[in-house]
Formats: structure tokens, C-alpha cells, sequence
């Protein structure tokens, strides 16, 4: 049986110093971002990746692309152009992914799509790297 258990860091500077807090016995990190929000794609490098990487060292990532509906959207998309923006497309997010060590996965939860997936790669992955961290505390007496 596998228990999960997610919980939403805050992403505002005034959790900055308690965010940490929620990272001990973390299994799996899910790094998300809105596909209409360049600046919350860009954060997952500048911002999210080192601190995960200080306090997460070795813990599998996934990196997911929320807001997939929105590709069907015209309105947003005419106003993201009248911003010199762009919706981050797939192969973009995806690159990403393999940048930073992360599978890449994106998913609706307005349409309920791909939500599934994502929540079952990131037990799938939980799980795999606490067998690899257990295999590596296993003490062989000869």
C-alpha cells in the first residue's frame, strides 16, 4: 500500500524561510508550472531547481506543465501575443525536463486530463528511489 500525501509549498518570498521546513522525508518533488505564465516556467531554473537541489539532493523530480486547456484557448493566447508572450509548448517544457533531470509531464485539471499520470509517475517514482535509498543502507555481514 502506498500512502501519498502532497502538500503545496507557497511560492511567495515571505515563506522563503519556512517553506524548508515542509522538505525532510520528501520522496518525490513535483516541480509545476502554468503554461501560460512564462515567468513561473522561468522560476522553475532560477528559483525552484536550487533549492530543491540544496535540500532535496537526491530525490527523484518531475517537472509538469499545468494549464494544457489553455492551448485551446484563443482568448488567452491572443492575450499573451498582445504581451509579446507565448504559450510554453510541449518540446519547450520538455527540453527543460531534460536540463534539469526531470521527467517532463503536463496535464488539465480544469478538463481533467493527464491528472492521473502525473500523480501515478510520481508515486511510481517515490517508490523507486526509496528502493534505491534502501538498497543503499543495506548492511551485508559476511
Amino acid at each position: 500500500m502506498v500512502e501519498l500525501a502532497l502538500w503545496d509549498t507557497a511560492g511567495q518570498e515571505d515563506y522563503d524561510r519556512l517553506r524548508p521546513l515542509s522538505y525532510p522525508e520528501t520522496d518525490v518533488i513535483l516541480m509545476c508550472f502554468a503554461i501560460d505564465q512564462p515567468t513561473s516556467f522561468s522560476n522553475i531554473q532560477d528559483r525552484w531547481l536550487p533549492e530543491v537541489t540544496h535540500f532535496c539532493e537526491n530525490i527523484p523530480k518531475l517537472l509538469v506543465g499545468m494549464k494544457i486547456d489553455l492551448r485551446n484557448n484563443s482568448t488567452r493566447v491572443a492575450q499573451l501575443n498582445a504581451v509579446g508572450h507565448k504559450l510554453i509548448s510541449y518540446e519547450e517544457g520538455e527540453a527543460l525536463g531534460r536540463e534539469i533531470g526531470a521527467k517532463y509531464y503536463e496535464c488539465s485539471a480544469m478538463e481533467n486530463t493527464n491528472v492521473t499520470e502525473v500523480i501515478e509517475a510520481a508515486t511510481r517514482a517515490a517508490v523507486s528511489g526509496n528502493m534505491r535509498r534502501l538498497q543503499k543502507k543495506i548492511c551485508n555481514l559476511l
